[in-house]
């Protein structure tokens, strides 16, 4: 007898436990995929420390790019960089998933910063992971991971995660609102923060 409840029982498990381990095998592995974009220094924008695909230099480089008039900070290859209102000087807001959604730029050496950057503004802070994440002129930076490519400002404006994202301009203040011809096209998401 017991060893029909035994064979019951272990039937059972395999017959309802087997798929669900499959459906979280399959769940890790879809939200492993690398949707973060990598810095130039060669790691994950997310902060991970892990290496992105074709590392690059060692140094983290902060840029300008200008669109319809509109000049704000951009990383090495152009993808757009954001400041969170609710973030200090010295200590990043964004975790867990907000920043998965807005994953911060990170820098294993000192930031350098290309024309148009005020070098003395660039710094770093220390994240709760122990990663450094670069800022600016007191601003932690991230990406959006709704923006595509580079020169995509689909979080301007945004209230992702409860508070509002800016891109930030040269002088190091929040740019608040885009001229109609650089607002993120309906086709590229919107100013919602991409459902977050």
């Amino acid at each position: 007898m017991n060893n029909l409840r035994t064979s019951r029982r272990v039937s059972l498990a395999l017959k309802f436990g087997l798929p669900l381990a499959a459906a979280g095998i399959l769940a890790a592995a879809c939200s492993s995929s690398g949707a973060a974009p990598s810095t130039s220094s060669g790691t994950s924008a997310a902060g991970d420390g892990s290496s992105a695909a074709g590392g690059g230099s060692s140094a983290t480089t902060v840029d300008v790019r200008t669109s319809n008039g509109t000049t704000f900070l951009t990383d090495s290859s152009g993808r757009s960089l954001y400041l969170w209102t609710p973030d200090t000087k010295t200590m990043s807001m964004c975790s867990g998933a907000c920043a998965t959604a807005w994953p911060p730029l990170t820098a294993t050496d000192a930031p350098t910063g290309g024309t148009g950057v005020t070098a003395s503004d660039l710094g770093t802070i220390s994240r709760s992971d122990g990663t450094k994440q670069v800022s600016y002129a007191g601003h932690p930076l991230y990406y959006f991971a709704g923006d595509n490519a580079a020169g995509q400002t689909n979080g301007e404006g945004s209230n992702g995660f409860g508070a509002p994202w800016y891109l930030v301009s040269p002088s190091g203040q929040q740019i608040t609102s885009l001229t109609a011809a650089s607002a993120p096209s309906s086709s590229g998401g919107s100013n919602t923060g991409g459902g977050y």
